[in-house]
């Protein structure tokens, strides 16, 4: 199925998403990037619309904005129920608790992640912990060079793209590659 990107673009405009500093650049424009890196990294429509919508909800490192959590349902009509729920694990994860997910290399029984935003946990499913990775590490790689915070996560990013393999280890390779020399 083809994605018409239209709606979600004019619904990301009508937030102010392109007035809203993120990377060194507009959040808009990273958003509208993860979405064509992961169509290029042959991810399925629910992927890429959840890398889309990756930190509407604000994250732990990303509080530029936030989409209030109220409106999750009219997100969800939006992208769709796995699109929004992939969008809001990504947010509201306490990453220490998945980068433990990551080193364990999803074999973790159960695969629980922290909710920040609703102080709680979240179960999660193997698929779901295997879409996150590969949002997580494309979302990193698209702004690392601009953000220039090269040692955030790194060894938990590291891991993701060696776990993934193909496309996330070649793209994290050639990134990291652009680092400077300390």
């Amino acid at each position: 199925m083809a994605v018409d990107i239209k709606q979600y673009t004019d619904f990301l405009h009508s937030l102010g998403t392109d007035n809203v500093e993120h990377s060194g650049e507009g959040f808009f424009a990273h958003l509208v990037a993860v979405y064509r890196d992961l169509k290029k990294w042959g991810a399925d429509d629910d992927v890429c619309l959840a890398g889309m919508f990756h930190s509407i909800y604000g994250t732990e490192k990303f509080s530029n904005f936030g989409l209030p959590i109220e409106r999750r349902d009219e997100l969800r009509d939006l992208i769709g129920e796995r699109a929004e729920r992939l969008a809001y694990y990504n947010c509201c994860m306490d990453r220490t608790t998945y980068d433990k997910l990551i080193a364990s290399d999803g074999k973790a029984d159960p695969l629980v992640i922290g909710d920040r935003l609703m102080d709680t946990t979240i179960q999660i499913s193997s698929r779901d912990f295997e879409d996150l990775r590969t949002i997580q590490i494309c979302d990193w790689l698209e702004q690392v060079g601009r953000s220039k915070d090269w040692d955030y996560r790194r060894e938990s990013y590291r891991t993701m793209a060696l776990q993934i393999g193909g496309i996330a280890e070649e793209s994290y390779q050639r990134v990291f590659a652009l680092e400077p020399a300390s």
